[in-house]
């Protein structure tokens, strides 16, 4: 069984018992976390919930695990022809939630 789910604006495929990398989300280890935007839920074979444009009453429930930073990336601009040269770096937070349940609304949890 598995889910895509919205979060912070990106879809996210989750399975039960896997870690996951979504952007940055407050809170410290250990916060339950619910994601309520679930695009599709697949529950076996031939056994597809998509939703319009969510589906109905489901959520995704998860255990924040830590808060990372991913890869450096260098960010270089300049100015051909006029001595302009700019060098930046950024990294972007990260938070590593832990997905323990997949809720289907309007029945029992498959």
């Amino acid at each position: 069984m598995y889910a895509v789910v919205e979060a912070s604006g990106k879809q996210v495929r989750v399975e039960e018992g896997k870690e996951i990398l979504i952007d940055f989300q407050d809170g410290k280890p250990g916060k339950k976390i619910t994601l309520n935007k679930v695009l599709l839920i697949q529950d076996g074979p031939g056994k597809s919930h998509i939703g319009k444009p969510y589906v109905k009453g489901a959520k995704v429930e998860g255990v924040l695990v830590d808060h990372e930073q991913g890869p450096k990336i260098r960010v270089f601009r300049y100015k051909p022809k006029k001595r302009y040269r700019k060098t930046i770096g950024h990294r972007q937070d990260y938070t590593r939630v832990k997905v323990e349940k997949i809720h289907l609304g309007g029945k029992e949890d498959a």
